[in-house]
């Protein structure tokens, strides 16, 4: 297993601590720069997940990369993706949310 999602995870959970943390301190007001970090990142998660999808399908890439023509790829790829997916969507819903007076 590859230690992308690993990684991933790692984020995730960084990121949602540094949510509620905030969200007990009162400082509500920053949590939109927080989604729009989010949302970014997301993006780019997303793009490689894809990237790396494309790669284990033989779509891109070179020959000689280990992620081409692989099986394992297309599924790490799609996870990844999922991921950055799910990212976004947190990002989306931070900045939609109202704060409270």
């Amino acid at each position: 297993m590859p230690s992308s999602p690993i990684i991933i995870g790692v984020a995730i959970a960084a990121v949602t601590i540094a949510y509620f943390y905030m969200k007990r301190r009162g400082k509500m007001s920053k949590t939109r720069s927080i989604g729009i970090s989010l949302i970014g990142v997301g993006a780019v998660i997303v793009a490689f997940g894809t990237l790396f999808f494309l790669q284990g399908n033989s779509i891109v890439g070179p020959h000689s990369s280990f992620m081409y023509s692989n099986p394992k790829w297309v599924v790490n790829g799609g996870v990844i993706a999922a991921a950055g997916a799910g990212i976004i969507a947190f990002g989306i819903g931070i900045n939609l949310r109202r704060t409270r007076k």
